[in-house]
Parts: C-alpha cells; structure tokens; sequence
C-alpha cells in the first residue's frame, strides 16, 4: 500500500518534467497524509494539467461520504472489477506528484519506517511518478470535489523486504501511456506492474514520520534503525503545514 509521501522538490522541477501549463508555487510537503489535498496531473483535452484533489477516492455514485470508506489506494487486481474504479480505470488517470513515499516494516508489536526514493541520477533526486485514479464527486447541494487513489500493485523484490505491496510508479514513456485517454484498456493494466528494481533507493527513518503533525526536512534523512531522526525547527510562515 501506501499511505505517506513527500513532495520535496521545487515546482519548476514538476513542471518541467511533466509539462503542464499551469505555474504553481507550493512549499515542500514530507509528511502527506490521506485527506489532505494532493497534486497531481491529468490530460483533458490534449494537454496536460495540475490540479489538487483530495486524497481519498469517492465515486461519482456514492450517496453520502461519511457512509463511504476512506479509498485512499486502488489495487490493480479489482481495477475493472469493483464498481468504485471501473470507470476512472478506462476515463480519468492522473499522476501523483511525489519524490519519497513511506513504507513500514513490522517488528513484532512495532512498526520500522523505510523511505523510498527513485535512484539520484544528479544533484536531486528525480520525481516519483505514482500512478492514480481521480474522479469528480458531486454532493446532493451541488458542491463539487475531485478526489484520488494511488493505485497499488505487488512489491519488487526491493519493497518485499519490508511490505507485499507498493505503489504503482511509472517510467517516461509510460506516464504518457497513463495519461493519454486514448490508451487501449489492456495496455494501461499492463502499465501497472511492479517498476524494476534498480529504479528505486530504500533507507530506514525515524518513527517521527508515523505522526501527521510531523513535517520537516528531518524525516527524511537516514537513521539507524529505532533512532529518532534531526527535528527540523521552522519559524511562522514558512508554508510548512500548509496545503499546497
């Protein structure tokens, strides 16, 4: 599964890489939790674009979200089964804007947190693409929100260290096959396979990031097993704790 990630590098640098025409400018995020507005890319209309949503998925036909279980990942076996998914699999892809997500090792009755990255091919670390499904949930009053799952597939041989499962992340040219609504079905299953190992760089960190309130530069950084990592002081106004 996956239930945290970070969003650590500048805006240009997403923007860059994924080509969208919007210029957002947004602090770095080490610590995002399920409910919390995520950014992510889609394709409407031939181009591409960021958008925020919130990070659990409700479908269009759910009558009311507090009746609704948190979805907040989407497993690639029930993609086209279960009714929750089967038209954001053929319609509505997007892409998760990440560069760190966070897994958990259980130790008996605790649980070791492992930050995973993809390898750094230069001065830093290039982005995660996760791969997602959204879709626009409209209330009985006519208030509309868009929401959004990170889909989930089987652990390489890296993440099965720690966890069975992992999230979906996409090569370069693969990104376009996700977001392109043009894709044959068949081809997009095939997309979510586990990614190849020698893509990704695994590393233990402090148990700080099991709190949401959490969210500085310091859970990120390496430490030995069940040590507490650097606390990273920040003033007010920093954007730190904000949404986007």
């Amino acid at each position: 599964m996956c239930g945290r990630f970070a969003v650590t590098l500048p805006p240009e640098v997403y923007r860059r890489i994924f080509g969208y025409a919007e210029t957002p400018n947004f602090p770095p995020r080490y610590n995002i939790a399920p409910t919390q507005p995520v950014a992510v890319v889609v394709e409407e209309g031939g181009a591409r674009h960021f958008r925020l949503m919130r990070w659990g998925f409700l479908p269009s036909w759910a009558k009311d979200p507090k009746d609704f279980p948190l979805v907040i990942n989407a497993r690639r076996e029930t993609l086209t089964e279960k009714a929750t998914f089967r038209n954001a699999i053929r319609r509505r892809r997007c892409i998760f804007l990440a560069d760190h997500f966070y897994e958990w090792r259980r130790e008996g009755r605790d649980k070791q947190p492992f930050a995973i990255r993809m390898k750094a091919g230069g001065p830093l670390p290039p982005p995660l693409p996760l791969a997602g499904l959204w879709e626009t949930y409209s209330d009985p009053s006519g208030g509309e929100i868009d929401t959004a799952a990170i889909v989930t597939t089987d652990a390489n041989g890296v993440l099965s260290a720690i966890h069975h499962r992992m999230p979906v992340i996409l090569g370069g040219e693969e990104v376009a096959q996700w977001l392109s609504p043009e894709t044959p079905l068949e081809e997009v299953l095939a997309l979510t396979r586990p990614c190849q190992e020698e893509w990704l760089a695994m590393y233990p960190v402090s148990q700080r990031v099991n709190k949401v309130a959490n969210d500085d530069g310091g859970l990120l950084e390496e430490v030995a097993e069940g040590e507490p990592a650097r606390v990273e002081v920040r003033g007010r106004g920093d954007g730190q704790g904000e949404l986007f």
